[in-house]
C-alpha cells in the first residue's frame, strides 16, 4: 500500500509542470541587463550634455540613469501583505508599493527555527534514542544536521551572488543549473512540504488519540493497531478540511499566529530542559510497572502489584485467588522503577548502544531477570511492544525531516531588508542553534530517562503521554499542549507555502487578491495521499526523500558554479569550497538511500521525468545556468582532445556541410536535402546547414539573420540536429569556398559536402551557376574532403515515409576510399530505408575475369560485414555511335556559342535563336551581316570604341558561321561514349531502384574542358529518378579491421 501511494501522485505533477516552462517565470527582468528596465525614459536625456553618445542611450544608458533604476529596484510580486490589505480593503491598487524591512532575526532566523524544530522533536526523538542508543542517535543527528549545514552553506554562496527575487530554493537552483534542474526541484520542494503538511497533521492527530485529549476511543481503552489506522485517516482528513478551511478564508490569520505556535515551541523546549535539571535534584513522580523484565502498558491499572483487582483481572479469568492465570505472570513478579530516575551512570550505560528487535517484540529490561514461560498471545496486548522491526536505516529516513526547513528564510528573500547578508547568518545560525538542542537532548534522554521508557514509542507505560512530557517541569501538559499546537501551526504554515509553487500554472487561479485557489485544492489533494497512509513513520521517508533531492541540487548547483569559475560567480558569502558542496551532495544521496533505496529510486525517476518533460517542451528563456558553461567546458576540452590524434578509419562518419538555397523570400529551397542528411547521419556526427547570400553584411545583415532562423525552423522540421549558418559575402562562389574552408572548429570540422544537383542550368542564361557548382567540386577535392550531390532531391522521401521494399544500388566504378560502400549502411540504418536491400554493381572491361571479380567482391563485403547482392557488369568495347558523335558535336556547338555570347541582352537572344535552330544558322547570320552593313550607313560619325565593337561584332558573325562546319573533339567523343554507353547500363539495372550511388567524375585538370563537364554528368544521370553522385575525399573511410 506504501509503495502504491507513491505512485499515486505521478499522475498529479504532469498537471501543473507547465509553470517550469512557461512563460510566467520568465519575468522582465531576466531579458535585460539592467534591474528593472520599464522606467520612463523617453525624455530622460533631453537638454544633457552627451551629444556624442545619445544615438546609443536605448542600448547603452548613461551611468547616472543605471544607478538610479539599481536603487529603486523592486523585487516583490504581491505577497502576505498585498493579500493582508486587499482582504481588508486598505491597499490603493495603483499606490501599493511595498519594501522590504525584516531583518535577520524575524526574516530568517525564526522562521527556520520554526520549520526546523517539530513533530520528530517531541513524538519521536524519545523512540530514537532508546532504539538506537546514545551513540547510534549521536551519528543519525550528526549525519543529518551536517548534511543541512553544507547544503546551506551551498545555499548561502548561491543566495548571495546577485539579487534573489522571490521564488527561494526554485529560483536559485533554475539560475544556477537551468530550468530544467529548477523544475525538478522546484516540484520536489512542493511534494517535500506538502507531505510536510501530512506529516505534522498526522503527529497533531497522534497526540489527540494517544493521550486522550478528547474521548475519541468511545471508552476503549487499548488502542488496536487497526483502529488507530482508521481513526487517523478519519480525523486527519477531518483537520485537514479545516486547516485548508483556514488557509482559504485568508493567510493572515495564519501568520498572525506564527509567533503564538513559534511561542509554544520554545516553552515546551525551555521546559524540558528545566525539567532534566529538576530530575538532576529529584526524581519524578512518575513509575513503570514491569512482569519480570516485561514492561506493561499501565493505563488500565493504578497500582503496580498483584493485588490490585484491575491489574489481576488483565491477566486471570476470575478475580479469586485460584483463578487460572497466564503463565508467565504466574512465575513472576511485579516490579516498579522510576521513569526518571535522574542523570545516573546506569541509565547512561544501559541507554548507550542500541536495542533494535523485530516486530510485536515485547519491551525487556536488560539487567533484570524473568522465569520464562509459554507465550500466550492474548495476554501479550498488555505489554508494550515493537509496531514494527527497528533497524539503523530506518531511524534516519524518520529522523531527517527533523532537521528540513532551512530554506525558510531564503523562500522570504523578497521580504528581507538585506537578503544577501540575513540569509547565511541568520540560516546558518538556526542550524547550529537546533542541532544544539537536538544533540543536548539526545544526551539529555539517554541520560534521564529509562530505556523501557524510551523504547515505549506511544508512551503507554507512563499513561499514554509522549515520553517527553514525563521530563518537563512544571507539569507534563506544557509538552503536550506545547507541541499540540506547534504541531497544527507547522501543519498551516506548510498549506500556505506549498501552493506558491503553482501560482504561475494552471492551478495559479484563485481569489481577486492572488492567493491560489486551485493550487491549495490541488495541495490539499496530495496532502490527503499522506495522510491515507496513517502513519507518521511511513510518511517521513517520503517527506526525507524530497527534501534530500532538493538538497542535493542546492550543493550540485554550488559546486557546479564554483569549479567552472564563470565571471559571473562573485557570491559575497565567501566561507565555502566546492569539496563542501560535493561532500554535501555525496552525504545527501547516500543519506537517500540510507533512509529507503526504493523510495529514493521512485523520486529520482520523478525528478528525472520532470527533467526531459521540460528538455522536450524546450526552455523559453537563456538564463546563464551553470549547466551550460559545464556544457561549453566540456567541449572545449574535447575538442582540444580531438586536435592532438589524427582520426582513425574506424571513427570516421560523414561530417556534414549542407549547402542550401535560399528563395527570395529567405526559405529554404529544397527541404528534403534536410531529410536525407537526417537519414543518413541517424542524429549523430557533426551537421552544418549553410547558405549564402549576395551583398554586403552591412546591407544584408538582417536578412541573414532571418535566413539563419528560417534554416533552425526548417531543421526543427526535419529533424536535423546540427548548427545553422548564414553568411553575406560579394558573391556566392566566395560564400561557398569561405564556407568549405572554415565551417566548423577544431575536430568537429566536417568532411563531407551535401549540396544538390543544380536543376535548370541549361535553361539558365547566366553560366555562373554552372561555374559556381564546378569550382564547388573543385575545392572539395582539394581540401580532401567528400562530395555528396543529390539529384531530384525533392523526390527523395520524407522521414515520415517508410520504403516497404525495393533495392539501394551502388555502381562501384572506381574505389575512392570506399565511401560508396558505406553510405548506403549508414541509410539503412535509418528507418526510412531499413527495408531496403543493398546491391553492389561493378564493371569489367574486355581484360577482366568477371567471375573472379565478383568472388573477390564478394569476399572483401563478408570482411567489411556488410550484406548486399554482388553483381558484375560487363561492358565490351564498341564502336562509338552516331548518336554518340551527334551528342557530343551539340554538346560543343553550345559550348563554343556560349563563348561567344555577349552580356548584351538583344545578343544573347540572339545567339540562343542560333542554338535553338541550326536549319537557319546560315540564314540568321546572313541577316546579322546585312544589319551590321546597315549599320555602317547609319552611323555617320565613328569613335575608336565604336569601331572595336563593330570588328568583334564581326569576328563573332565569322565564328558562328564556321561553328557548324567543325568536327568534335575526339577526347570529348570517347568521354560521351563512355557516359551514353554506361548510363545505359545503370538505366537497364536500376531504372526501379529506391536510390542509385554513383561514383562522380571529377573536373577536368584544364577549364577549358569545363562547358563539357556538366553535359557528361547529365548524360551519365539520364533516366534515373534519385540519384546521389558520390566524390571520395581521398582517404580511406572504411575498413576490414576491427
Amino acid at each position: 500500500m506504501i509503495l502504491s501511494t507513491s505512485c499515486l501522485f505521478i499522475h498529479w505533477f504532469f498537471l501543473f509542470f507547465s509553470f517550469f516552462t512557461s512563460k510566467g517565470d520568465d519575468n522582465r527582468r531576466e531579458s535585460s541587463a539592467f534591474i528593472n528596465p520599464d522606467m520612463d525614459t523617453e525624455t530622460y536625456y533631453e537638454g544633457k550634455n552627451m551629444a556624442l553618445f545619445e544615438e546609443e542611450m536605448d542600448s547603452t544608458p548613461m551611468v547616472s540613469s543605471f544607478l538610479n533604476k539599481l536603487a529603486n529596484y523592486t523585487n516583490l510580486t504581491q505577497g502576505v501583505r498585498e493579500h493582508e490589505e486587499a482582504e481588508d480593503g486598505k491597499a490603493d491598487k495603483h499606490t501599493i508599493k511595498y519594501v522590504p524591512h525584516m531583518g535577520t532575526f524575524i526574516g530568517v532566523y525564526l522562521p527556520c527555527m520554526q520549520n526546523i524544530l517539530g513533530v520528530i522533536l517531541f513524538l519521536r526523538l524519545t523512540w530514537i534514542v532508546g532504539t538506537a542508543g546514545i551513540l547510534g542517535s549521536f551519528a543519525i543527528v550528526s549525519m543529518c544536521c551536517i548534511c543541512t549545514l553544507l547544503t546551506a552553506i551551498s545555499m548561502s554562496a548561491i543566495a548571495t551572488n546577485g539579487v534573489v527575487p522571490a521564488g527561494g530554493s526554485y529560483y536559485m537552483i533554475s539560475r544556477s543549473l537551468g530550468p530544467e534542474f529548477g523544475g525538478a526541484v522546484g516540484l520536489c520542494l512542493y511534494l517535500g512540504t506538502t507531505f510536510a503538511g501530512s506529516l505534522y497533521i498526522l503527529g497533531t492527530i497522534e497526540i489527540l488519540l494517544v493521550c486522550k485529549l478528547y474521548v475519541l476511543q468511545g471508552g476503549s481503552h487499548v488502542m488496536v493497531k487497526e483502529t488507530t489506522a482508521n481513526d487517523m485517516r478519519i480525523y486527519g482528513t477531518c483537520c485537514l478540511l479545516l486547516m485548508a478551511l483556514v488557509v482559504f478564508v485568508g493567510v493572515k490569520y495564519v501568520n498572525k499566529l506564527a509567533l503564538v505556535f513559534l511561542s509554544c515551541v520554545v516553552l515546551s523546549i525551555m521546559a524540558t530542559y528545566a525539567g532534566a535539571i529538576k530530575t538532576a535534584i529529584k526524581p519524578s513522580n512518575f513509575s513503570v510497572c514491569l512482569l519480570g523484565n516485561r514492561t506493561l502498558k499501565n493505563e488500565m491499572f493504578e497500582k503496580c502489584a498483584k493485588t490490585d483487582v484491575e491489574l489481576w483481572n488483565l491477566f486471570c479469568d476470575s478475580p479469586y485467588l485460584n483463578a487460572t492465570c497466564d503463565e508467565y505472570f504466574a512465575l513472576n513478579n511485579l516490579t516498579e522503577i522510576q521513569a526518571t530516575p535522574g542523570v545516573l551512570g546506569e541509565v547512561i550505560n544501559d541507554n548507550l548502544w542500541g536495542n533494535y528487535g523485530p516486530d510485536n517484540m515485547v519491551i525487556e529490561r536488560k539487567n533484570l531477570s524473568s522465569v520464562p514461560a509459554e507465550a500466550n498471545n492474548d495476554k501479550l496486548k498488555n505489554y508494550v511492544f515493537n509496531d514494527w522491526a527497528t533497524y539503523f536505516t530506518l531511524l534516519v529516513g524518520i529522523y531527517f525531516p527533523s532537521v528540513t526547513g532551512i530554506m525558510a528564510g531564503s523562500n522570504r528573500s523578497g521580504d528581507l531588508r538585506d537578503a544577501q547578508r540575513s540569509i547565511p547568518i541568520g540560516t546558518i545560525l538556526a542550524i547550529l542553534t537546533t542541532s544544539f538542542i537536538y544533540i543536548s537532548f539526545v544526551v539529555l534522554f539517554g541520560a534521564c530517562i529509562e530505556g523501557v521508557v524510551l523504547r515505549d514509542k506511544f508512551g503507554f507505560s507512563v499513561k499514554t503521554k509522549p515520553v517527553i512530557s514525563i521530563l518537563a517541569w512544571p507539569s507534563p501538559w506544557v509538552i503536550v499542549i506545547g507541541s499540540f499546537f506547534s504541531c497544527c501551526g507547522a501543519g498551516l504554515q506548510s498549506l500556505t507555502g506549498a501552493p506558491s509553487p503553482t501560482q504561475l500554472s494552471v492551478f495559479g487561479h484563485g481569489k481577486a487578491n492572488g492567493e491560489p485557489t486551485w493550487a491549495l485544492l490541488l495541495t490539499v489533494g496530495i496532502c490527503e495521499i499522506g495522510i491515507l497512509i496513517a502513519s507518521l513513520d511511513h510518511v517521513a521517508p517520503i517527506l526525507s526523500m524530497f527534501f534530500l533531492m532538493c538538497y542535493l541540487f542546492v550543493n550540485l548547483a554550488c559546486a557546479v558554479q564554483t569549479l567552472l569559475c564563470t565571471p559571473n560567480w562573485r557570491p559575497r558569502f565567501k566561507f565555502y569550497h566546492w569539496t563542501l558542496s560535493f561532500l554535501g551532495m555525496s552525504l545527501c544521496l547516500s543519506l537517500m538511500f540510507i533512509s529507503s533505496w526504493i523510495y529514493a529510486l521512485v523520486v529520482i525517476v520523478i525528478a528525472g521525468c520532470i527533467y526531459k518533460y521540460i528538455e522536450y517542451k524546450g526552455a523559453v528563456k537563456e538564463w546563464g545556468d551553470g549547466i551550460r558553461g559545464l556544457s561549453l567546458n566540456a567541449a572545449r576540452y574535447a575538442l582540444i582532445r580531438l586536435e592532438e590524434a589524427p582520426l582513425h578509419t574506424k571513427n570516421w562518419r560523414p561530417q556534414l556541410l549542407v549547402l542550401c538555397k535560399l528563395n527570395s523570400d529567405l526559405e529554404v529551397t529544397h527541404p528534403r536535402l534536410l531529410s536525407f542528411a537526417t537519414q543518413l547521419k541517424a542524429g549523430k556526427g557533426l551537421t552544418i546547414v549553410c547558405s549564402v547570400l549576395e551583398g554586403t553584411y552591412m546591407t544584408r545583415g538582417d536578412e541573414a539573420k532571418k535566413g539563419e532562423q528560417n534554416l533552425k525552423a526548417a531543421m526543427a522540421a526535419e529533424k536535423t540536429k546540427g548548427f545553422s549558418h548564414v553568411v553575406v559575402s560579394s558573391s556566392l562562389r566566395d560564400g561557398f569556398s569561405i564556407l568549405i574552408q572554415s565551417a566548423g572548429l577544431g575536430g568537429m570540422k566536417h568532411n563531407a559536402v551535401l549540396m544538390a544537383w543544380p536543376t535548370g542550368w541549361k535553361q539558365d542564361r547566366d553560366s555562373s551557376v554552372r561555374r559556381n557548382f564546378i569550382e564547388t567540386v573543385r575545392e572539395t577535392t582539394s581540401a580532401h574532403q567528400a562530395l555528396l550531390v543529390a539529384k531530384n532531391i525533392d523526390h527523395f522521401p520524407a522521414n515520415q515515409e517508410r520504403l516497404k521494399e525495393g533495392t539501394v544500388d551502388v555502381w562501384w566504378i572506381v574505389h575512392d576510399g570506399g565511401l560508396l560502400m558505406l553510405l548506403p549502411f549508414l541509410l539503412s540504418q535509418h528507418k526510412v530505408w531499413r527495408k531496403c536491400k543493398m546491391r553492389i554493381f561493378t564493371v569489367a572491361q574486355m581484360d577482366d575475369n568477371s567471375i573472379q571479380m565478383k568472388k573477390d567482391l564478394q569476399m572483401f563485403l563478408y570482411q567489411l560485414r556488410l550484406n548486399a547482392v554482388v553483381e558484375v557488369v560487363e561492358m565490351h568495347d564498341s564502336d562509338i555511335s552516331a548518336f554518340t558523335y551527334e551528342k557530343t558535336l551539340v554538346m560543343e556547338q553550345r559550348s563554343q556559342m556560349l563563348k561567344q555570347m555577349q552580356l548584351s541582352r538583344t545578343e544573347r537572344e540572339r545567339e540562343a535563336q542560333l542554338i535553338h535552330d541550326r536549319n537557319t544558322a546560315s540564314h540568321s547570320a546572313a541577316n546579322d551581316k546585312a544589319a551590321g552593313a546597315t549599320s555602317d550607313r547609319v552611323h555617320m560619325t565613328w569613335t575608336k570604341d565604336k569601331l572595336q565593337n563593330e570588328r568583334n561584332k564581326h569576328k563573332e558573325n565569322m565564328a558562328v558561321k564556321d561553328m557548324f562546319n567543325m568536327k568534335p573533339n575526339h577526347s570529348n567523343v570517347r568521354r560521351m561514349h563512355t557516359a551514353v554507353k554506361l548510363n545505359e547500363v545503370v538505366v537497364k539495372k536500376s531504372c526501379n531502384s529506391e536510390l542509385v550511388l554513383l561514383n562522380m567524375p571529377g573536373p577536368p585538370k584544364n577549364k577549358k574542358g569545363d562547358d563539357n563537364y556538366m553535359e557528361f554528368l547529365e548524360v551519365l544521370m539520364e533516366g534515373l529518378d534519385r540519384v546521389l553522385l558520390v566524390r571520395g575525399g581521398g582517404r580511406e573511410v572504411i575498413t576490414i579491421y576491427s
